[in-house]
């Protein structure tokens, strides 16, 4: 009896370690072993919050590092919610606590260094939420969807288009949560014409450092709504954001036109952008406008243009991009996408064609494909799995990524483009496009330069897991050049050390910025990765 007891207690041990382990890999929490850490307040498991947190030490390790592999910061534990009142609970228990302890919510960890990390607090695994049900909820009669904060916005996307709906402003890459990139802005090709998507969204629900939930907009409770966007998550958590939809196109014209000299790729795009006129809602310009860098033949390939150029298409650029003594040429890229759906799939070329009249790319050299609206959208993904399948996208990205204004891109390229990177080679993609300040709302807790004109340029280098340290470097290197030239940059997701650092980044901000944390954070307790209060 006693040797059958014995079997019976190992067959369930064995059980609970492969259900235990089970449970971790499908993202939900392992219940713990451990204590909660003393310096956590023991009532948060007399909130029902115990079974939801984890302390189990590989989801802290995940939970201890983002897509940028750059720094490491563990926290005590992690929450995966089932509702918004968890995360209410989860805040309002440490602003009530003699010792409150810091929070950061996580969507899909898209930072780079550490923004998303909680060190000795605790990680709000965002994702969790998904579990709980529809959160996306499309209205017909005003053109907007609710949708939760955890919500990507590839499913954003194809739950409008059940719709025959979309959003109207993007970014690159469509696996990021909502709340994350209107905690940045949120940028891509469509900015210059409908701006961020900060400026696409009519309200938000907010659990602020205070544990409580808000709803607020431009017109109620403004100061939040205001704050919030672009406030790198320093005042509240987005539970649900109401985004601004309009009817969706079907298939998308998507060219790609090559220059070797940078200050007629600028002024192409430039004029390309002022090329809107909207007419009872209607676009007659460009969709996109986007711009790159072909720093070598090995980035013609990068995940941006994978599935872009026929091998056809190669032999044209390559004669491009070598010189007669076989080194390098910097090739210009200037993508661009024009919407349309059966209606207007007779005049499509025409509209184009009076578009492109004027533009001085290369001749030869311009290509088109059609797509689905959708495969233009989710481009970046084809890559990332082609990336994935070569052990290339889990790796180190020291990313930097700027807002330079018009009167510095030039001297930019000479010093950055054709200086410091040209020295290295980049190993990665470089964007480089324009956008209004105009579309921004200067309300709001996002920074741009002061010049109505002003490019983005994002270096989306990736590096082994030994080598970073030297692009990151590079990037301080690029900074320092700015700094020494004059131009007055911006950083689009921003990373600074230093309290005198974050000042001069919000600049005129700055004091509206610190009000807002005592309003609505007054014991710093949201996104201490971002270093702002810290």
């Amino acid at each position: 009896m006693a040797n059958k007891s014995i079997s019976i207690q190992t067959y369930l041990t064995v059980l609970i370690v492969i259900v235990s382990r089970a449970m971790f890999i499908l993202g939900k929490p392992t219940p713990s072993t451990k204590a909660m850490p003393s310096s956590l307040p023991q009532n948060l498991l007399s909130l029902d919050l115990g079974n939801k947190l984890s302390f189990n030490s590989d989801t802290l390790n995940v939970a201890s590092t983002d897509f940028g592999k750059l720094v490491r910061s563990k926290p005590q534990a992690v929450l995966y919610p089932s509702s918004h009142q968890d995360i209410e609970n989860l805040v309002k228990s440490s602003y009530t606590s003699t010792t409150p302890f810091s929070i950061a919510a996580k969507g899909r960890g898209h930072s780079v260094r550490g923004q998303a990390m909680a060190h000795n607090g605790v990680v709000i695994e965002m994702r969790s939420l998904m579990n709980c049900g529809n959160r996306i909820n499309v209205s017909l009669t005003d053109l907007y969807v609710d949708v939760g904060g955890e919500q990507l916005w590839i499913d954003v996307l194809n739950g409008a288009l059940e719709n025959g709906l979309t959003p109207k402003s993007w970014t690159d890459y469509l696996y990021l949560t909502v709340g994350g990139t209107l905690s940045n802005a949120g940028i891509s090709g469509q900015s210059f014409l409908y701006g961020p998507q900060i400026n696409n969204v009519y309200e938000m629900d907010i659990i602020t450092g205070r544990g409580e939930t808000v709803t607020c907009s431009k017109h109620m409770n403004s100061e939040l709504f205001f704050g919030v966007m672009g406030g790198l998550g320093q005042f509240g958590i987005i539970t649900r954001a109401r985004i601004a939809l309009q009817p969706a196109p079907q298939k998308v014209k998507w060219v790609r036109m090559l220059y070797n000299d940078f200050s007629v790729f600028t002024r192409d795009q430039e004029h390309l952008i002022s090329k809107n006129i909207n007419d009872n809602g209607h676009n007659h310009g460009l969709d996109y406008v986007e711009g790159s860098l072909m720093m070598d033949i090995s980035s013609l390939n990068n995940w941006r243009s994978s599935s872009f150029y026929s091998k056809r298409d190669y032999r044209k650029i390559i004669s491009l991009a070598t010189t007669n003594d076989g080194k390098s040429n910097i090739i210009y890229c200037l993508e661009v996408a024009k919407y349309y759906d059966d209606l207007t799939a007779n005049t499509i070329d025409k509209e184009l064609e009076l578009l492109f009249s004027g533009l001085s790319y290369t001749p030869g050299l311009k290509f088109t494909k059609d797509v689905s609206y959708v495969d233009f959208l989710n481009r970046v993904r084809i890559g990332e799995l082609e990336l994935e399948k070569q052990g290339l996208w889990d790796v180190p990205h020291p990313w930097l990524n700027l807002f330079i204004p018009k009167s510095g891109i030039s001297e930019f390229d000479y010093g950055v483009f054709h200086g410091i990177l040209d020295k290295s080679r980049s190993s990665g993609p470089i964007l480089v496009y324009p956008s209004y300040r105009n579309k921004w709302d200067d309300r709001a807790s996002a920074v741009v330069p002061d010049e109505e004109i002003f490019y983005s340029v994002g270096l989306l280098q990736s590096s082994g897991m030994n080598d970073w340290e030297f692009l990151e470097e590079q990037n301080k290197e690029i900074l320092r050049f700015c700094e020494k030239v004059g131009i007055k940059f911006k950083q689009y997701l921003p990373h600074y050390e230093t309290k005198t650092e974050w000042e001069n980044h919000f600049g005129a901000k700055w004091d509206l910025f610190q009000q807002r944390k005592i309003m609505f954070d007054p014991k710093r307790i949201l996104s201490p990765g971002q270093r702002i209060f810290s």
